[in-house]
């Protein structure tokens, strides 16, 4: 099991996005309509369905936007939704994957080719830069489902590959393949008492890119464009940066 610290690129974003509350609903709300139209607007039979409702939980979206969000995937003549992912390489090298849920891909395309463009990156092909990141199930329970060794003990027996913890909660991961399995285990383990803040498949660096002046002011400012585009639902980076520059730029 690896150390108690997740990667750079949660920690000195995660200011800036708790900030991003409406932004974030309606990201959320957005995969529940894609969900619900894609595979129907029961829970049970729709596995994405189910993850996108509790995703939306676990930051206290209310009830009737959730079901507002259901119904309108269930609307006829509703849009639809593909989805698509793209790689690039932005300010200082750095690896980033954009996880895109969209009616229009010529828009989509246009809009994250800009964002790179201006930023002084490059919109790279399929491929180009996910070789240096591995896809996992992430499950993330709050600081009070229980210590470390507690979490970490439950993780084990419920067939996780690794937890990392802190004073803020606890990150769960999985093989890709194995991330339903683990998380019913866990759902059965903890019971009503703890909830999930999130569960999900993500994209997890293998290599950090160290970025500092400059670049970090650039690399910042493109992935707040990427996170601010309507179509683009996740984005992933494998920066790295100090303490002393992420202090500088939260300042």
């Amino acid at each position: 099991m690896a150390g108690h610290s997740k990667w750079a690129n949660i920690q000195h974003r995660k200011g800036k996005q708790d900030k991003k509350r409406a932004v974030l609903f309606a990201r959320l709300a957005k995969e529940i309509t894609v969900a619900s139209k894609m595979g129907g607007s029961d829970p049970g039979m729709n596995p994405r369905l189910r993850l996108a409702i509790q995703n939306a939980k676990g930051v206290s979206v209310p009830k009737e936007n959730i079901q507002r969000a259901i119904d309108k995937g269930q609307s006829a003549g509703g849009a639809d939704y593909a989805d698509i992912r793209y790689e690039g390489v932005g300010p200082g090298g750095v690896g980033i994957i954009i996880e895109a849920s969209t009616d229009n891909k010529n828009r989509t395309a246009t809009d994250v080719r800009s964002a790179f463009t201006k930023s002084g990156g490059a919109l790279g092909t399929t491929g180009s830069v996910s070789f240096n990141f591995d896809q996992l199930g992430e499950i993330e329970y709050p600081a009070r489902a229980g210590t470390a060794d507690e979490v970490m003990e439950a993780a084990i027996m419920a067939g996780a590959q690794d937890v990392q913890s802190d004073e803020d909660g606890h990150w769960i991961y999985t093989a890709r393949e194995d991330f339903a399995a683990v998380t019913t285990a866990l759902a059965e383990t903890f019971g009503a008492r703890v909830e999930p803040v999130s569960a999900r498949i993500i994209w997890k660096p293998k290599v950090n890119a160290s970025v500092s002046g400059d670049n970090a002011d650039a690399l910042m400012k493109l992935l707040d464009v990427l996170d601010e585009l309507d179509d683009v639902q996740n984005v992933y980076d494998n920066s790295e940066l100090s303490e002393e520059e992420m202090a500088r730029l939260a300042g």
